[in-house]
């Protein structure tokens, strides 16, 4: 099992930045994907999932209106748009596998985990 996630990067507050995560080694459209955040000194908080069809979603409430996650099961590829960027989403953003129960129940824990991509938003 791989997940790969884009290069993050420096962005300016207010700016945009799409991350994605490629996966492989298991079949990407039987399970729910979820990105996670670790800021410095912070617990890793989830961020946004998806379910295994695109149809669900859900997102910590300080992301809400700014984040949208996106999936591709053709490409095997999850994304996070992340627009009107502020310097507390400073973050390693890692993506994840997840089960469709927790998007609907919020039952079970994350499966397989990327390596991680560092984002900072800063002037």
């Amino acid at each position: 099992v791989q997940l790969v996630e884009s290069e993050g990067g420096l962005v300016q507050p207010g700016g945009s930045l799409r991350l994605s995560c490629a996966a492989s080694g298991f079949t990407f459209s039987s399970y729910a994907m979820s990105w996670y955040r670790q800021a410095p000194g912070k617990e890793r908080e989830l961020v946004a999932a998806i379910t295994s069809t695109g149809g669900r979603t859900k997102y910590t409430d300080s992301v809400k209106g700014r984040f949208t996650i996106s999936r591709d099961n053709a490409k095997s590829t999850v994304y996070l748009q992340m627009n009107s960027l502020k310097p507390e989403d400073t973050a390693v953003y890692y993506c994840a596998t997840h089960r469709d129960v927790y998007i609907y129940y919020g039952v079970g824990s994350p499966g397989y985990w990327g390596q991680g991509t560092q984002v900072t938003v800063s002037s």
